[in-house]
């Protein structure tokens, strides 16, 4: 199973970024996709996730600003990071459930300035 991450970058306060993740070589559905972040000097930490349903589940942190999407029949999902703030710099993780089992892809760095 891969998971190909992109779309971090360099970015301003109140500016936006897509992170976009593609799953690929797994041979059961996949039941949930999402992102998770790790600033430095800290634990790794949930962003946003979307269930196979459609069912999402945001972070307080990010609620209003972030939103995630799924496309490609579930296997590749989107993260839309608007009103971007110095809190969010961090490496952020695509992650993903298929079957019953857990996969991380590499992680995509995202810097706000400010």
């Amino acid at each position: 199973v891969q998971l190909q991450a992109s779309g971090g970058g360099l970015v301003q306060t109140g500016g936006s970024l897509r992170l976009s993740c593609t799953v690929s070589g797994g041979i059961f559905a996949v039941n949930l996709m999402g992102w998770y972040r790790q600033a430095p000097g800290k634990q790794r930490e949930l962003v946003a996730v979307v269930a196979s349903n459609g069912n999402t589940n945001y972070s307080d942190s990010v609620k209003g600003r972030f939103a995630i999407s799924r496309a490609y029949a579930g296997n590749m999902v989107n993260l839309q990071l608007d009103s971007l703030e110095p809190d969010d710099t961090a490496v952020y993780y695509c992650y993903t459930i298929l079957g019953n089992r857990g996969y991380w892809g590499q992680g995509t760095l995202v810097t706000v300035f400010s």
